[in-house]
C-alpha cells in the first residue's frame, strides 16, 4: 500500500488505493511514517472520492501510523540542540496569540512586532544577554473555527452552501495574507490553502451518505484554521526578513485521549480537554527531527544566524495527532494547552498568553464592571478559576508548566504596555497548611484579601436522588456516581446528606436529561419499591458561583462573608460545596441571579469599592438637581473615606428619562436638564424604568423619589420587592392611604431593604431617626410639639409693621423655602402630612383627614391661580392678629401637636410666649420637642434650619449615606 508524501492520514480503501487527506506541501513527514510505505507517484496524489468505509476508518482511527511510547518527562529527552538553538545562551520564550490577535492584517502585524528576535527588541527582556529564541503558538483567526464548523454542518444538507461557507472562510484568510506580504511569498502559501480547501470539500462530501458528523471529521476540518493562521504570520515575518519557519503541530505533537470520540467540546468551554495528554517521549523525538529537518531547511536551525538575531518558529495551536496517527485536537480553547506543551518541550523560560484583556481578572468585567486585573496567581488558583468558568485561560494549560515552574504571563494584545498577570508557583498543600498555620479571622489581617477571584459557570442543572436511606449511603453513592460515569456525564459538583442518603450532583444543563435517564435506569427497581423516594432534575437554569484563593485556608469568616453577601443581595443558595484544599467555595444559584451574586461577593471581599446604583426621580427639579450636585461634589471624598462609589445610572423629569447603558453611571457633572433634553433620553415610562431596575445586577440599589407624586409612590412596593431601597423626601407615600403605607412597610420587611424618609419631615434634621431611637430604646413618647413648616417659620418671623403677610410669603417663595405649590404650605396640608408621618412612627393609625388643621387661606383663594395677589386681601387681618400677639409679649407661630394618649393631632396658628421653645424660632427653622417618660424636666429638642432645596437635598444625601454605610459595613 502507498502513503502519499502530502498525506497526514492514510486509510486503506481497497487493494492498491488509499484515501489521503492532504495538508500543506511543506509538511514534514516523519521517517517512521514512511518506514513501511513507499511514496506514491505525484500523479497519484489527487484526492480519491471518500467512501463510507473511509469515514468509518476515520472514526475508529485505523491508520498505518501507530505510536506507542511510554510517557516520559520531556526535559529528560529533549536534546540541547532544541532547547538551546544554535548554541544561544538564552532559553526559548513562548508567545501564544489568540483569535482576536489575528483577526485581521493590522492585528496580525501587531502580533508579529511583539515577538523579539534581535537584541533590545523588548525592554522586558534586558535580563537576558543577546536575542531570545521565540516560538509563537497561534489560534485560528477570530471566527474561523465557527466558519469551518458551519461548513461541516452545511454539508449535511446542501453542498453548495458548504462550498459557499468554505469560500468565505478561505477568502477572508487570503485577504489578510495578501495584505501582509508580497506575492513572491504568498503565492505558494495561497496554492497550499486552496488545495486544503479542496481536501476539506472532499471530506465533507461523504457526510450526506452517513447523515452524521463523526467527531474525527469535525476535528480534521476545524484544524485548518490554525494551519492557515500559522502560515499567514509566517509570511509576514518572512517578508520582514526574520529567520522564521512554521511548524504544523500534527507532525510533532502526539497525544493520547481518554475519549477518542469526544469531538471539539462545547464552544466557550474550558472545563476539559477531553482527557487529551501528550505522549512526551515521542513528541520530543519528533520535535528534534523537525528541528533537524524542516528547521534546517527554513534556516532557523543554522550556525549562520548572527549573534544579534534569534529564530522565530510559528507553531499551530489546537491541533495534534493521536497515537494511532489520526488528526485530532486539544478541544475548544485548547491552543493555550498547545503553548504550554511546547513550553515544556523546549524548556522555555516563560509563556506569554496574548489575550484581549489586561490579564486574569478578579471577575468577568462584562458582568462585574468593578473587576480588575490580578497581579499574580499560583498555578492551583488559576486552574480553579478556569475550571469554574474564567475563560481567559484553559485549566489544562497550567499542567505542563507546573513541573518546570515555567511562569505564565497573561497580557493584553491591545494594551501591550500593561504588565498583566503572572502565574507561577504552587499553593501549599492542606497538610502543610494545617501543620504550619493557625486559624485566624480574615478581617484581622488588614489589607490582606483571602480570595483572588470570583467566577461562575452558567447553564447547569441539579440532579437529586432523595431518600435512599434503606439501601445504605455508601452503596447509593457508588451506584449513583457510577451511573453518571457510565453515561459520560460531566459532574461539576457533588453534595450528600448522609441522614437520608440523598445526593445532589451539578451537571451541565445540556446533559441534564441524559443524566436523569441514567440515574432512573440504575435505580429503576428501588424506585418501583419506593426504596428511593424520587430522582428529580431542576427545570430552571442554574449557575455555579465560586470564590477562589489560597488565602482562604485556615481563615475563618470567609464562607460567612460570601454567604452573607448573597443573602443581602437577595440571592437564594441551592447547593454549597467547599474543596478540601480550602482554595475554593462554590454555591449554586438561579442563573438569573448569577451576575448579582458575582457583584455582591466581589464587593463583600472589598475586591472593589462598594458600588451603589442610584435612580433619581424628579432629577431635573430644584430638589433633584441640588442632590445630584452634592453627590458629584462629594464623590471623591466618599471614595477615599468610605470606600463608597455612588453611581447615578438613571434620572427622570416629569416627562423624560435617561438611563446609563448596561447600568453604567451617567455623567452628571453637567446640567441634568441637558441630558434629559438629549437624543439619548426617552419618554418617561415607570414600568420600563422598573424593569431596568429589576435587571440591574448590582445588589446595592437605591431609588430616590423627589417627585412627591402619588402615581410614583404606587411603585414603591415593586421596587422594594425587587431588592431596591427607597428614599422619599416627599410626603405622598408616608402620609398617603393607609393600605398602601402598610403594603410598603410589608415589602420593606420581607425583602430586608430600607424605606428612608427622614427628609420628608425635617429636611436635614434628624427628626425621624431621633424618634425611632427613643422608641427602640424603650422610652415612652407622650407628646410631640413644635413647628414643621420652614415657610411658616419664615413668614411669621419676617412679618412686622413694615413687612406685610403677603410680602413675607413672596420672600419665602423667592428664597425657595416654600413648596412648589405655596397653597400646601399656607393651607397647612404640608405640615399635616408631616404630622401623619410622625404619628404613624408612633404606631398611631392616623390619616391626613384625622389631623385638625387651621388653614390660613379661605376656600376661594385656595382654588385661584393668582394666589400672590389674592393673599394681599389677608394682609390687614393677619397684621391685626400679629399686633395683638406682640402687644401681649407673644409671637405668632404655626404649631403642631401629637398627643399620643388622646390620639389628637393638630396644626394651628397660635401665639407663644417666651417660655415656649418656639418663641425664638429663626427665619427658616424647624423645631420638634419630644416629651417622654425619660425627658420629664425638659423636653428633648431637635432644632435647625430646614427650608430650601439644598437642606432637603442634604437630608436625602444623609439617608443615602445611612443605607450606604450598611452596604459598606457588611462588606468591610
Amino acid at each position: 500500500m502507498h502513503l502519499y508524501k502530502r498525506a497526514f492520514l492514510a486509510i486503506p480503501l481497497s487493494a492498491g488505493s488509499v484515501l489521503a487527506f492532504a495538508p500543506p506541501q511543506n509538511r514534514y513527514v516523519h521517517p517512521s511514517a514512511t518506514a513501511t510505505a513507499t511514496s506514491a507517484p505525484s500523479s497519484s496524489s489527487t484526492f480519491q472520492s471518500p467512501s463510507f468505509l473511509a469515514i468509518n476508518n476515520i472514526i475508529h482511527g485505523n491508520s498505518q501510523l501507530s505510536v506507542a511510547t511510554p510517557n516520559i518527562h520531556a526535559s529528560e529527552i529533549t536534546p540541547q540542540s532544541v532547547t538551546c538553538p544554535n548554541n544561544n545562551p538564552n532559553p526559548w520564550e513562548i508567545h501564544k496569540f489568540g483569535g482576536a490577535s489575528l483577526a485581521d492584517a493590522e492585528f496580525t502585524e501587531s502580533s508579529g512586532r511583539l515577538m523579539p528576535n534581535s537584541e533590545n527588541d523588548d525592554d522586558e527582556q534586558q535580563q537576558h544577554s543577546g536575542p531570545i529564541p521565540t516560538m509563537a503558538v497561534v489560534s485560528a483567526r477570530a471566527g474561523m473555527t465557527d466558519q469551518l464548523v458551519a461548513v461541516v454542518d452545511s454539508a449535511l444538507q446542501d453542498m453548495k452552501s458548504a462550498e459557499s461557507d468554505l469560500t468565505k472562510a478561505l477568502e477572508g484568510q487570503l485577504s489578510i495574507l495578501k495584505e501582509l506580504a508580497p506575492s513572491s511569498i504568498t503565492d505558494e502559501i495561497e496554492e497550499r490553502m486552496r488545495k486544503d480547501a479542496q481536501d476539506i470539500l472532499s471530506v465533507v462530501q461523504s457526510l450526506r451518505m452517513i447523515r452524521s458528523v463523526p467527531p474525527s471529521v469535525m476535528e480534521v476540518v476545524t484544524g485548518f484554521g490554525e494551519i492557515w493562521s500559522a502560515q499567514t504570520l509566517y509570511a509576514y515575518l518572512k517578508h520582514k526578513g526574520v529567520k522564521t519557519a512554521w511548524l504544523d503541530a500534527r507532525d510533532v505533537l502526539i497525544v493520547r485521549s481518554e475519549n477518542a470520540n469526544a469531538g471539539l467540546g462545547e464552544k466557550g468551554s474550558s472545563s476539559s480537554t477531553g482527557g487529551v495528554t501528550p505522549v512526551w517521549a515521542e513528541t520530543a523525538r519528533r520535535m528534534e527531527d523537525w528541528w533537524n529537518g524542516e528547521g534546517k531547511k527554513e534556516g532557523v536551525n543554522s550556525e549562520d544566524i548572527p549573534d544579534t538575531e534569534a529564530p522565530i518558529v510559528i507553531a499551530t495551536g489546537f491541533v495534534a495527532t493521536s497515537e494511532n496517527g489520526v488528526p485530532t485536537t486539544l478541544k475548544r480553547s485548547g491552543s493555550d494547552y498547545s503553548a504550554t506543551i511546547f513550553a515544556k518541550l523546549v524548556s522555555s523560560a516563560r509563556v506569554t498568553m496574548w489575550k484581549n484583556t489586561d490579564g486574569v481578572y478578579t471577575a468577568d468585567p462584562r458582568r462585574v464592571p468593578e473587576a480588575f486585573s490580578i497581579d499574580s496567581l499560583k498555578y492551583d488558583e488559576a486552574m480553579e478559576l478556569a475550571y469554574f468558568g474564567a475563560q481567559v485561560l484553559h485549566p489544562s494549560a497550567m499542567v505542563p508548566c507546573i513541573d518546570s515552574n515555567i511562569p505564565v504571563y497573561v497580557r493584553n494584545i491591545f494594551n501591550p504596555d500593561f504588565t498583566g498577570t503572572v502565574i507561577q508557583g504552587r499553593c501549599a498543600s492542606l497538610s502543610e497548611t494545617n501543620r504550619d498555620g493557625k486559624i485566624v479571622n480574615w478581617r484581622s489581617k488588614q489589607g490582606e484579601i483571602p480570595i483572588k477571584g470570583i467566577t461562575s459557570v452558567d447553564g447547569v442543572s441539579l440532579l437529586t436522588l432523595e431518600g435512599a436511606s434503606i439501601i445504605g449511603g455508601a452503596q447509593v453513592a457508588e451506584r449513583f456516581m457510577g451511573s453518571m460515569a457510565d453515561a459520560g456525564i460531566d459532574v461539576l459538583m457533588v453534595t450528600q446528606a448522609s441522614s437520608e442518603a440523598s445526593i445532589t450532583v451539578v451537571v451541565p444543563e445540556k446533559m441534564g436529561k441524559k443524566a436523569l435517564q441514567a440515574a432512573q435506569s440504575t435505580f429503576e427497581l428501588e424506585l418501583s419499591r419506593s426504596n428511593v423516594n424520587a430522582i428529580s432534575l431542576t427545570d430552571k437554569s442554574m449557575a455555579i458561583v465560586a470564590i477562589v484563593g489560597e488565602g482562604m485556608a485556615l481563615q475563618s469568616g470567609v464562607s460567612a462573608t460570601f454567604m452573607s453577601s448573597l443573602a443581602k443581595a437577595n440571592v437564594n443558595i441551592r447547593v454549597i460545596a467547599q474543596g478540601s484544599s480550602e482554595r475554593q467555595v462554590a454555591v449554586v444559584v438561579d442563573n438569573d441571579d448569577a451576575s448579582r451574586a458575582l457583584r455582591a461577593a466581589h464587593m463583600a471581599f472589598t475586591l472593589s469599592q462598594t458600588m451603589v446604583s442610584v435612580t433619581v426621580l424628579g432629577g431635573s427639579g430644584k430638589l433633584g438637581s441640588a442632590l445630584i450636585r452634592q453627590l458629584n461634589e462629594q464623590r471623591e471624598s466618599l471614595s477615599k473615606k468610605m470606600n463608597l462609589n455612588i453611581c447615578v445610572n438613571a434620572v427622570t423629569s416629569s416627562k423624560k428619562m435617561i438611563m446609563g447603558k448596561n447600568g453604567k453611571c451617567l455623567v452628571t457633572t453637567n446640567d441634568v436638564r441637558d441630558m434629559l433634553d438629549s437624543d439619548d433620553a426617552a419618554d418617561l415610562d415607570l414600568h420600563q424604568l422598573t424593569m431596568a431596575l429589576k435587571a440591574d445586577v448590582n445588589p446595592n440599589r437605591v431609588v430616590i423619589d423627589c417627585t412627591n407624586d402619588d402615581s410614583v409612590a404606587d411603585y414603591y412596593t415593586q421596587w422594594l420587592s425587587a431588592g431596591a431601597n427607597v428614599i422619599s423626601p416627599g410626603r405622598r407615600a408616608g402620609a398617603g392611604p393607609m393600605e398602601r403605607y402598610n403594603a410598603i412597610r410589608e415589602a420593606e420587611r420581607e425583602n430586608s431593604v430600607l424605606w428612608q424618609y427622614e427628609s420628608a419631615v425635617g429636611s436635614a434634621l434628624p427628626v425621624v431617626s431621633t424618634l425611632r431611637d427613643l422608641l427602640q430604646t424603650g422610652d415612652d413618647v407622650q407628646l410631640l410639639r413644635g413647628c414643621l413648616s420652614g415657610t411658616m417659620a419664615y413668614v411669621f418671623r419676617t412679618m412686622d409693621e413694615n413687612v406685610s403677610f403677603s410680602e413675607a410669603v413672596r420672600q419665602a417663595m423667592e428664597k425657595d423655602f416654600a413648596e412648589n405649590n405655596i397653597r400646601e404650605d399656607l393651607s397647612g396640608v404640608d405640615a399635616a402630612r408631616k404630622v401623619v408621618i410622625l404619628a404613624r412612627e408612633l404606631g398611631m393609625n392616623i390619616s391626613e383627614e384625622d389631623v385638625v388643621v387651621e388653614s390660613l387661606l379661605p376656600d376661594e383663594i385656595q382654588i385661584n391661580a393668582a394666589i400672590l395677589e389674592d393673599i394681599k386681601s389677608l394682609d390687614d387681618q393677619m397684621a391685626k392678629r400679629w399686633k395683638e400677639e406682640v402687644d401681649n409679649g407673644r409671637q405668632l407661630r404655626y404649631k403642631f401637636y401629637i398627643d399620643v394618649a388622646t390620639g389628637i393631632c393638630q396644626c394651628k396658628l397660635e401665639g407663644v410666649d417666651n417660655t415656649d421653645t418656639l418663641f425664638r424660632l429663626r427665619d427658616n427653622e424647624n423645631l420638634v420637642a419630644f416629651e417622654t417618660s425619660r425627658y420629664t424636666t425638659s423636653p428633648l429638642i431637635v432644632k435647625g434650619a430646614a427650608a430650601g432645596p439644598e437642606l432637603a437635598a442634604a437630608g436625602m444625601f444623609a439617608d443615602l449615606l445611612r443605607i450606604g454605610r450598611g452596604f459598606v459595613g457588611s462588606q468591610a
